[in-house]
C-alpha cells in the first residue's frame, strides 16, 4: 500500500496583488459612499440612497474579502491541516447574502415609491455620473488581475457591478425626472438593479455553497478522469474517487488504484500526478495504491 501526494504552486503572488487592489478599492469605495449618501439625503432620490446603500454593502464586501485573503494566509497548523484558505468561500457566501438582503430591501422602498411616486431633485444626476465613474474604475481595478476565477474577488466585484448598474439607473431615472417629470422611473431604475443585484447574490450563495459542501470543481468531469487513470498501464480498478475544492483556485482529489502484482508502483504514482495535475488542473492529490487482494478495496473488476 503506498501514499502520495503533489502540492500545486505557491499563489502568494496573486494574494498580494489581490489584496492590494482590494485595498485601494476598498478605500475608494467608502470614501465616494459617504458622499453619495449625503447627495441622496439632499435630494430625496431612492436610487442615490440605494446605491449608497449599495456602496456601503460594497466596502464591506472589499473589506471582508480583504480579510480573508488575509485569514488565508495563516499557516496549516495541527487544527486546521488545510489552513485557513477556506475562510475566503466564507466570505464569498456572506457577500453573496448580503447581495439577496440588499436587492429585496430595495425592492420593498420602490415598491412604496411606486404607491407615492416621490419629488426627486434631477440634481443626483451629477453624484450619479460620478458614482458610476467611480464604479468603473474599481470594476477595471478588480477585473485587471489574475483573479477572475477566485470567488472571493468575483462576490466582492459582483457588489461593485451591481453598484454601476445602480449609477447607470439613477442616471437614466434622472434624465426622464428632467425631461419628462417622471418621478416613477426613481422606483423603476432601482427595481430593474436590484433584480440584477438578487440574480448575482443567488449565483454567487450558491457557488460558495457549492465549494463549501464539496461539491465537485464545476470544470471537472469525474468520470473522465476515473477512466484517464483506469487506462493506464498497471491500473486493475479505480474506487473511493473524490474530487473537491478547498478553495475556488485549488482542486484536491483522492482515491483508491488497484493495481497488478507486478506494478512499479512509484512509476504509476507519477502518472497519475503528472495527469491529475496537466489535464485536469488538480492542485492536491492523495493516491492510495492497493494490490488485486488487498482486502481494503471492495467491488473492483479482477484484472485480466
Amino acid at each position: 500500500m503506498g501514499h502520495n501526494h503533489s502540492h500545486s504552486h505557491d499563489h502568494g503572488h496573486y494574494h498580494t496583488s489581490n489584496k492590494r487592489v482590494l485595498f485601494w478599492s476598498f478605500l475608494i469605495i467608502f470614501t465616494f459612499m459617504i458622499v453619495e449618501a449625503i447627495g441622496g439625503y439632499l435630494t430625496n432620490s431612492l436610487a442615490l440612497l440605494s446605491d449608497a446603500g449599495h456602496m456601503l454593502s460594497d466596502a464591506a464586501a472589499l473589506g471582508l474579502s480583504l480579510l480573508a485573503f488575509k485569514i488565508g494566509e495563516k499557516q496549516a497548523t495541527s487544527d486546521k491541516t488545510y489552513g485557513y484558505k477556506r475562510f475566503e468561500i466564507v466570505a464569498a457566501f456572506i457577500n453573496g447574502l448580503t447581495l439577496i438582503i440588499i436587492s429585496l430591501y430595495i425592492f420593498y422602498e420602490a415598491y412604496h415609491r411606486f404607491l407615492e411616486p416621490p419629488e426627486v431633485n434631477a440634481g443626483m444626476m451629477v453624484i450619479a455620473i460620478i458614482g458610476l465613474l467611480v464604479n468603473i474604475l474599481v470594476a477595471w481595478m478588480l477585473m485587471r488581475g489574475d483573479s477572475h476565477e477566485n470567488l472571493n474577488i468575483k462576490s466582492a466585484l459582483l457588489h461593485v457591478f451591481g453598484d454601476l448598474l445602480g449609477s447607470v439607473g439613477a442616471i437614466i431615472a434622472g434624465v426622464l425626472i428632467m425631461l419628462f417629470s417622471w418621478n416613477i422611473a426613481d422606483p423603476i431604475a432601482s427595481v430593474l438593479v436590484s433584480a440584477l443585484i438578487l440574480y448575482s447574490g443567488i449565483r454567487i450563495v450558491k457557488d460558495s455553497l457549492h465549494i463549501l459542501m464539496e461539491g465537485k470543481p464545476e470544470n471537472l468531469d469525474v468520470s473522465s478522469l476515473k477512466k484517464a487513470i483506469e487506462e493506464l498501464e498497471g491500473v486493475c480498478d479505480v474506487h473511493d474517487l473524490h474530487v473537491w475544492s478547498i478553495t475556488s483556485e485549488f482542486p484536491a482529489m483522492s482515491c483508491h488504484v488497484v493495481v497488478k502484482h507486478d506494478t512499479n508502483r512509484d512509476q504509476l504514482l507519477t502518472k497519475i500526478n503528472s495527469l491529475a495535475s496537466t489535464t485536469f488542473h488538480i492542485s492536491h492529490c492523495t493516491i492510495q495504491v492497493e494490490g488485486m487482494n488487498t482486502a481494503i478495496h471492495s467491488n473492483c473488476h479482477p484484472c485480466e
